[in-house]
């Protein structure tokens, strides 16, 4: 089933690029000298442009990048290491620069397979989606191949990222085989996208803020030899003080600033009454229990007790309106391309199948 879906979206996509589509791949590169000539040669002839930003590597990758260098693939130097996210907005500008009207991130380690990026592609084109990612999990069969670490890890940032971002049907957020259009990365505030290892789980929160539609797209990861530069300490650390910051900055634009939404009001005050409760109960068992030393009145228990109970069940409202608000429609609308004449009507029928 893969497979076939597969072939279909590749014959889609390159039959728009033969019509005028833009594609462009940014590849993020620090100290991939094993690996990024290898990347840029299995790049499907159908992407326009490969955009190298070596992050300031310390190996031989900027010498390297200097090599491929041609036509179709452009090499920009940054002159000490800032991290993914900002190689990443490097690129993804210098793509949109170069007129893509679809821009693509793989890593320049080579555990990203180019062969799937029509499925990431295909769904931006006909007005699915406006961002695409990879997810390993979709799979019952591809978590084998997924040291287990990160698998649990992976599901622990995942839940933190769906409260934070809202995209409560997203799974792997660190999954760094994203498709954007234009569009959406032009109306991207800058201020809000991490410059280091944050960049796929702030860019999904400033997502989550515009109201963006996010599609999951099941693909293989390719575990080599190479070596991750994400630390487990600092994700553990850093990650879920990042991604709070994130879900307080989303409630406040979309929830409170743009619209005032029923579930930020559910939100608000059944946290109002939750802590009131349990202010009130702490007092009272502090004036009765510890000063006076009798046992607190059982009305007094009680009025503690269903006051935060009446707050619990509002803020578990607010958390099932949430879910249910996910985004579903689109903002792009779908690419009109010029195709020439003898395949444009199939090309129509290929996109209502869809």
């Amino acid at each position: 089933m893969l497979l076939s879906n597969l072939l279909r979206a590749e014959q889609r996509v390159r039959q728009l690029a033969n019509g005028g589509l833009s594609i462009a791949v940014v590849v993020p590169c620090y100290n991939v000298q094993d690996h990024i000539v290898e990347v840029v040669e299995t790049i499907p002839d159908y992407v326009s442009n490969i955009v190298l930003i070596n992050d300031g590597s310390s190996d031989r990758t900027g010498e390297l990048i200097d090599r491929v260098a041609c036509d179709r693939v452009t090499g920009i130097h940054l002159s000490q290491n800032r991290g993914v996210g900002e190689a990443m907005l490097t690129g993804f500008a210098k793509a949109a620069e170069l007129g893509a009207d679809v821009m693509v991130k793989m890593d320049g380690d080579d555990q990203m397979d180019p062969h799937y990026l029509p499925l990431l592609i295909e769904p931006l084109l006909f007005g699915k989606a406006d961002y695409a990612k990879g997810n390993r999990f979709r799979n019952a069969l591809l978590p084998s191949d997924i040291p287990t670490i990160r698998r649990v890890g992976n599901a622990v940032l995942s839940f933190l990222n769906k409260a934070a971002s809202g995209y409560w049907n997203v799974f792997d957020p660190t999954n760094g085989y994203i498709a954007i259009r234009r569009e959406i990365f032009d109306m991207l505030p800058a201020q809000w996208i991490h410059r280091r290892f944050f960049f796929e789980s702030s860019l999904l929160i400033a997502l989550g803020i515009m109201g963006a539609v996010v599609l999951d797209v099941p693909i293989p990861a390719r575990y080599g030899v190479e070596k991750s530069n994400l630390r487990i300490i600092r994700t553990l650390f850093e990650f879920p003080l990042r991604m709070f910051s994130g879900l307080i900055r989303r409630v406040w634009f979309r929830k409170i600033l743009y619209s005032l939404t029923m579930e930020a009001l559910l939100a608000i005050f059944g946290a109002l009454f939750f802590f009131l409760g349990l202010t009130y109960g702490l007092y009272e068992f502090t004036q009765f229990t510890l000063i006076r030393n009798t046992p607190s009145p059982p009305g007094i228990v009680m009025g503690a007790a269903l006051l935060m109970l009446f707050g619990f069940q509002m803020m578990l409202n607010a958390i099932l309106l949430d879910i249910q608000s996910v985004p579903h429609s689109p903002l792009c609308d779908r690419l009109e391309i010029q195709v020439r004449n003898n395949d444009a009507q199939h090309l129509q029928a290929l996109g209502k199948e869809a």
